[in-house]
């Protein structure tokens, strides 16, 4: 009996399924390559294509014994999905619909779903619990709100039982060095600071340090990419124990400013790493820190790599030994 990860190529995807063959799973990964890479896929059955593909889907859920599905695929750009909001919908909605409706024919009742914090848009209150108001402010947090309700009512008519995660920031890498952070292009706040000392950009850019925070920088949520592949893996556990369908938030319950960030980066790689204070960003936060209080009590989850120094030292390790990512190593 396997696993299907879906988006298994991609950069959480990837470090779940290398979590998934060290507890001796077997795992069958589906990626269409769009945004992730086969080299970082450690094991297991690849097969390239896409969700969407009814013909491709059938062959994946033919070929193999399919359990139950940890689902990653979608697009993620919050930027991007309001410029192209449709291809947001397609990519995202419509896939988790092809993809439920073909768990649905081969009788597979378990799925777990990478969803995201972007679903309460701006919060209410600090930190966000999961019964806050959700009311996104972009089209991917929209979609996969969508997504969820989705399920639900897929749970409802067909019995899948779904647990979905709602999470802000994944950073670091997998402690073997042989997996990490490749975006094309780049905008997640580490691999971005990390460009200066890799010589790929002059500075990193602050925007705004005027906030009612302790140093005038926003604070973000910042979770260990690991920690949140031991997340996915606990939820897929709970489902097997025959949990009911949940929804659970992952967050560090404190979260990191800007300049804490790029402090930290500074002490890691010994480089100074200048920094030039921009204007604010229409729409950012002060504060996006999620509390993870539900997870914790009901799964026991329990994150292992929750420090600063370790996200910014291991995404380091990764970024040096690979500065322009898998494709030109």
């Amino acid at each position: 009996m396997a696993v299907l990860v879906t988006g298994g190529a991609g950069y959480i995807g990837s470090h779940t399924v290398a979590e998934l063959l060290d507890r001796n799973e077997e795992v069958v990964i589906v990626d269409n390559l769009q945004q992730g890479h086969q080299a970082a896929v450690m094991g297991g059955k690849f097969y390239k294509g896409d969700i969407r593909d009814n013909e491709f889907l059938d062959k994946v859920f033919a070929e193999n014994e399919i359990e139950s599905v940890i689902h990653f695929a979608a697009n993620s750009l919050v930027g991007d999905s309001m410029i192209n909001p449709g291809k947001y919908y397609h990519n995202n909605v419509y896939g988790a619909l092809n993809l439920l409706e073909k768990m649905k024919v081969c009788g597979v009742k378990k799925i777990v779903f990478s969803s995201t914090a972007a679903t309460y848009g701006e919060p209410e209150s600090i930190p966000i619990l999961e019964d806050d108001r959700t009311f996104p402010t972009n089209t991917y947090g929209e979609t996969k709100l969508a997504m969820e309700k989705m399920m639900k009512w897929f749970d409802i008519a067909h019995g899948i039982k779904f647990i979905a995660l709602r999470y802000f920031n994944a950073a670091g890498a997998h402690e073997n060095g042989l997996i990490g952070e490749d975006h094309s292009p780049e905008t997640h706040l580490v691999p971005v600071i990390l460009q200066v000392p890799l010589g790929q950009r002059d500075h990193v850019s602050i925007y705004g340090n005027d906030y009612s925070t302790q140093d005038g920088t926003c604070i973000r949520d910042y979770l260990h990419v690991s920690d949140l592949a031991d997340a996915h893996i606990l939820a897929l556990e709970s489902l097997r124990s025959g949990s009911e369908s949940n929804i659970y938030n992952l967050g560090s319950g404190k979260g990191f400013s800007v300049k804490e960030m790029i402090e930290m980066a500074r002490k890691v790689t010994g480089h100074p790493i200048p920094a030039i204070v921009q204007e604010r960003r229409a729409g950012d936060p002060a504060i996006l820190i999620a509390s993870s209080d539900k997870i914790k009590q009901q799964l026991g989850w329990n994150p292992k790599r929750d420090n600063l120094d370790m996200i910014i030292r291991t995404a380091w390790n990764w970024h040096q030994n690979h500065p322009n990512g898998y494709s030109k190593q």
